[in-house]
């Protein structure tokens, strides 16, 4: 399997995150030591310092996720994928989706998910419990998972519209893959869009093995409209051998 990534982003956004956890819990401690002040208008600025904390804080949150814990959400996917999608190429970080894997049989757009606690799915609702309070501090809000898949497809069809206009259809699907390695339950057998935790990757990839392939010239338009924006990479031609 061919993986590109834009290390440059993924280290970009890393600083980022970590800048903008340490800005947002400076904010926050700043909002608690305003109350024990004599500034007039305590109330305001308190309560401006214990936003802006945590707006801020919501950013590392959600920067941190994807860019600084380790395993991050492309290295699961790589480990996921590796044995059951060898002839495949996963595009990290490039596209108007996070992960996109080209396959012989087409495209997947892949949604992570790093999440605690239960979460339920039953077509396009979700539902997450067991946080307590990490629900406001200490984790990113789970959303709608099927909504963002769905987004994802359309961005990346537009994309190949655009730079691949000659190819008339092309097939892509979606998967929403929780990267969390301990999570107490995860019911998402109802989810509309296929969910699951990446344990479970290969079996479901296994089972496309058998849809129809892209005729060829279509196949090399797509690959070479998802390349067009990994050629200037430093890492473009050693991801290739």
């Amino acid at each position: 399997m061919v993986i590109i990534r834009d290390e440059k982003r993924i280290q970009r956004l890393r600083k980022v995150g970590q800048y903008a956890s340490l800005a947002g819990m400076a904010l926050l401690i700043s909002g608690l030591i305003i109350a024990f002040t004599n500034l007039g208008n305590i109330f305001l600025y308190q309560l401006l310092a214990l936003s802006l904390g945590w707006l801020v804080s919501q950013v590392g949150i959600f920067l941190a996720q994807r860019y600084v814990r380790s395993p991050r959400p492309d290295e699961v996917l790589d480990q996921a994928l590796a044995k059951v999608a060898r002839e495949g190429r996963l595009y990290h970080y490039l596209m108007p989706a996070p992960h996109v894997l080209l396959l012989p049989t087409g495209i997947i757009v892949i949604n992570t998910k790093f999440q605690t606690g239960k979460i339920y799915a039953d077509g396009d609702k979700w539902k997450q419990t067991g946080l307590g309070l990490r629900k406001l501090f200490g984790q990113e809000g789970l959303g709608n998972p099927t909504r963002e898949a769905e987004n994802m497809i359309h961005s990346v069809a537009s994309y190949l519209h655009k730079n691949a206009p000659d190819v008339e259809e092309v097939p892509i699907a979606a998967m929403i893959v929780f990267t969390t390695k301990d999570l107490k339950t995860l019911d998402v057998k109802g989810s509309r869009i296929p969910a699951m935790h990446y344990t479970k990757v290969k079996g479901f990839l296994r089972q496309r093995k058998r849809d129809e392939l892209i005729p060829a010239a279509d196949y090399q338009a797509i690959q070479a409209a998802l390349d067009l924006k990994a050629k200037n990479l430093e890492n473009y031609q050693d991801a290739l051998n």
